[in-house]
């Protein structure tokens, strides 16, 4: 087994403008940045954590030293998820991994990982929790998307009313909404009725992590997504009867060699599968890009946030996602 050189990298990605969801407001994406180098070929990956979770950037540069010698032995991506525990740290590596080993064998992450040429994804754009006619009003900006989900705040009445006006600024558009954690049981039916009223095609995460088990049983005409529940490979069974999807995003599970196998899982249960973002630049949304391909809902719009995207950068077409290898997925040589 060889060695690599590890490099890491803080950046404070500034958001163009202040974003709400239930309980939090974002003002920038604190990330790291991993560069892997053999000497010969180098790999990046980028990591933004995992907000509930206090998995922020000190703890990421934490678990990174802490896992430098491990991570310098050139491990498999296999050894990798082993031996780190998942998160941000692990999503920057394993993902550098994936490009180091792009780049060493002159291919594409996507024909690494067994899959036909990519396509452009529709990708949903998430509007910030506001005043309705606000929400509205960025809903209509926003022209070029063809999917938009919309964050909600735990408030029934006020939800309702930002879905609606939402919904008659763009009646043409799928729509779907995110709860965050912010409702209780109680107020699933109400919740549940409007949302068929507006034609919404899917609620995420309404209940707190940790609440997952008031949904069995519960029938909803619209499907529900898992996201803060469902983290990691080990949680994708507990969805059953609970959730329809389950959202993957390569920050929760620690990258994209546990994405592409909680997928596959998700498959075999019988249940939906969704790509999503913690935020980031164009570096994180690449790799998830290839687990898309694999996905019925896809919501990769995190750099559309930023004051600034690093370049290369993803690309945002008549409301499609679409990353080329030369974003990431075949690393560059090292300068002599």
């Amino acid at each position: 087994m060889g060695r690599l050189t590890l490099s890491v990298a803080t950046e404070s990605l500034r958001l163009a403008q202040p974003f709400r969801i239930s309980g939090y407001l974002f003002e920038r994406f604190d990330v790291v940045v991993v560069t892997l180098s053999d000497g010969r070929f180098l790999g990046r990956g980028e990591g933004d954590g995992v907000y509930y979770l206090k998995d922020d950037a000190p703890h990421m540069l934490a678990e990174l030293e802490r896992f430098r010698d491990v991570i310098e032995a050139d491990p498999s991506r296999e050894e990798l998820r082993a031996l780190m525990p998942p998160g941000g740290a692990r999503n920057a590596v394993d993902c550098a991994l994936w490009d180091l080993e792009a780049a060493r064998h002159g291919m594409p992450v996507w024909r690494l990982a067994g899959q036909a040429a990519p396509r452009a994804l529709r990708t949903t754009f998430t509007l910030g929790a506001d005043e309705p006619q606000l929400m509205a009003q960025a809903a209509l900006r926003c022209v070029q998307a063809r999917a938009i989900k919309v964050k909600l705040t735990g408030d029934t009445e006020l939800d309702l009313a930002r879905v609606a006006a939402i919904r008659a600024a763009r009646p043409e558009v799928w729509l779907g909404v995110d709860g965050n954690q912010g409702f209780g049981i109680g107020q699933m039916d109400a919740l549940v009725a409007g949302l068929v009223t507006h034609n919404v095609s899917l609620l995420e995460q309404p209940l707190a992590r940790g609440k997952e088990a008031d949904l069995e049983g519960y029938q909803s005409p619209i499907p529900i997504a898992g996201d803060e529940s469902i983290l990691t490979l080990a949680d994708v069974p507990s969805a059953v009867g609970r959730y329809d999807v389950i959202n993957i995003k390569l920050d929760k599970c620690g990258g994209l060699t546990e994405g592409l196998l909680m997928a596959a899982e998700a498959r075999r249960l019988g249940l939906d599968v969704m790509v999503g973002n913690m935020g980031g630049s164009s570096l994180a949304m690449a790799p998830s890009f290839v687990l898309g391909q694999l996905c019925d809902i896809v919501d990769l719009d995190g750099p559309t946030f930023l004051s600034a995207d690093r370049q290369p950068s993803v690309d945002y077409v008549h409301g499609n996602v679409w990353s080329s290898a030369e974003v990431w997925g075949v690393g560059a040589k090292v300068a002599p």
